[in-house]
């Protein structure tokens, strides 16, 4: 008889705890950072950063390294099933949504160009705002 009970208490805070984990809370500020050259990688990292900014999460991107890649007009695209689209695809939907999109200040220079190779809307990150961000209680930050 106490089985049943305690079963469904198991099951609603289960359901409940997986809620609080996996939804992003509304304004919670979440910083994906990606530096992986990898297209399935980026590309699940715009997928997440979409999904999190759909659910009322404050997120912003930061691109390091290789990962900067896609931000480079007319950089290489890789589209993915089921939604047939690319992870630059995905990008320009969160720059156009308002999505603070960055690339760390040794990017372009590291390449030798100017931030007009870089889509509308990505701007070059500042350190001390990033760290500030980073150090924020509460900031949930993904690496990628």
């Amino acid at each position: 008889m106490l089985k049943k009970p305690v079963i469904s208490l198991v099951f609603v805070m289960f359901i409940s705890l997986s809620v609080r984990v996996f939804a992003a809370e509304k304004g919670q500020d979440m910083l994906f950072i990606v530096t992986s050259p990898d297209a399935q990688t980026q590309m699940m990292s715009m997928v997440l950063s979409t999904q999190s900014f759909k659910k009322g999460a404050n997120v912003s991107i930061l691109f390091c390294g290789p990962g900067a890649d896609i931000t480079l007009k007319g950089s290489k695209e890789t589209k993915f099933k089921p939604i047939d689209k690319s992870p630059q695809m995905l990008l320009k939907g969160l720059v156009e949504n308002g999505v603070s999109v960055q690339i760390c200040p040794l990017y372009l220079p590291s390449k030798d160009l100017t931030i007009d190779a870089l889509i509308p809307g990505v701007t070059q990150a500042n350190p001390s705002a990033i760290a500030d961000q980073m150090i924020q209680p509460g900031t949930k930050i993904s690496t990628f």
